[in-house]
């Protein structure tokens, strides 16, 4: 299917993601050439290439980058993308650009003759990308012109494609397109046995963001220790709305920890296999403009899910009430009562969690990397 293919893939990146997954599904396939290369995204600042032929690594390059430039990044890295592959010998049989500006590289490259089919994958939609409403527009610009070109458009969820139809006039029907959810590995995450899970640990993965609403557990916590006085929250992630969340939490330090982003994936999978519970209470939006993860792919869940955590959510990711229906989680209005409530429902009864833990690891079953990106590849 894909063992003597020749492969770009083409990311911004910041942590083990999407695009780390499709790499290492294309390895262990053992595929004639993957060429990876990894762009800057907000605190990761290292571009990166990586070759690997037939399963196995042979070349590895990076920098740092040292000036931000701002909106004039994007035109570098396309430049730079174009320039690394140029160098390459021989044509490509595929590039796999994870948003609109990766896959206009591909492209170009395509006209150049330097890449026989393109593919974007779409990792999320957001109406308004940048309050700057030139630099907003001229992003939308290329998305037309990507999301109308590429050989085939891969979305991580069913809400982006009538999202293009009513913000950007895309007929859904005018390109080919498959829903290629995201995943987890389910080898490669090692199990923790229930009794040696801090049962009073909750988690929040993620950037950190206002429409996050880490702020609202932040607001239940005095709540919660009522009743679970050796509570835990646990921040992994950073962002612009840190030092917010840092001075919000000053007398809570006894129960909040802020560990930032983690580099190690196995790290992480164990931190996850550990928790009791995990958080996603986006805050919501009327107007739906601003917030990517009301049309994205609800990675975040995922990735708690992969772990067997139980997720406290609003109702905002496109499967949200099919989490709360199937018990894998608790859906609840964007309240502190609210969150306390459901927090101090599981976190008291081991026979609830246990059951709702049992769930979720039958629902991430078919998320399984395998099973998407088989799928994906077929008929390609």
């Amino acid at each position: 299917m894909v063992k003597d293919k020749k492969i770009i893939i083409s990311a911004h990146r910041m942590v083990y993601g999407v695009a780390d997954a499709m790499s290492d599904y294309l390895k262990d396939k053992k595929v004639k050439e993957i060429f990876f290369i990894g762009l800057p995204l907000v605190y990761n600042k290292k571009f990166s290439v990586k070759t690997f032929c037939n399963g196995r690594a042979t070349k590895k390059e990076e920098f740092e980058k040292k000036v931000n430039l701002g909106s004039l990044d994007y035109i570098f890295e396309l430049f730079y993308v174009l320039y690394k592959v140029l160098l390459q010998k021989g044509k490509y049989d595929l590039f796999v650009g994870y948003d609109s500006l990766n896959s206009f590289a591909g492209l170009v490259l395509r006209k150049l003759g330097k890449v026989e089919k393109v593919i974007l994958y779409s990792m999320d939609f957001t109406p308004v990308r940048f309050n700057n409403k030139f630099i907003n527009y001229l992003y939308h610009q290329i998305e037309k012109i990507s999301v109308g070109n590429v050989d085939e458009v891969w979305d991580v969820s069913p809400r982006m494609g009538p999202a293009r139809v009513k913000f950007l006039g895309i007929p859904i029907d005018s390109y080919k397109r498959k829903i290629v959810e995201v995943g987890f590995w389910k080898n490669k995450v090692k199990k923790t046995s229930f009794s040696q899970v801090n049962k009073h640990q909750l988690l929040f993965l993620g950037t950190l963001l206002e429409k996050q609403g880490v702020q609202l557990v932040l607001e239940a916590i005095p709540e919660i220790i009522k009743k679970i006085p050796d509570f835990k929250f646990l921040i992994l992630g950073g962002g612009e709305y840190e030092k917010y969340l840092r001075n919000k939490a000053r007398g809570l330090e006894k129960y909040v920890e802020f560990r930032g982003w983690l580099n190690d994936r196995k790290l992480l999978d164990r931190i996850l296999c550990e928790s009791a519970l995990a958080v996603a209470c986006y805050k919501p939006e009327r107007a739906k403009l601003y917030n990517f993860s009301y049309y994205g792919g609800a990675g975040k869940i995922k990735d708690y899910m992969s772990g067997g955590l139980p997720v406290i959510l609003t109702d905002v990711s496109y499967n949200a009430k099919e989490i709360d229906q199937k018990k894998c989680g608790i859906l609840i209005k964007y309240d502190s009562k609210h969150l306390s409530s459901a927090i101090i429902k599981l976190m008291k009864s081991d026979k609830l969690l246990k059951e709702y833990k049992r769930n979720v690891s039958k629902y991430i079953e078919e998320f399984d990397w395998n099973n998407i990106f088989n799928k994906a590849f077929v008929n390609l």
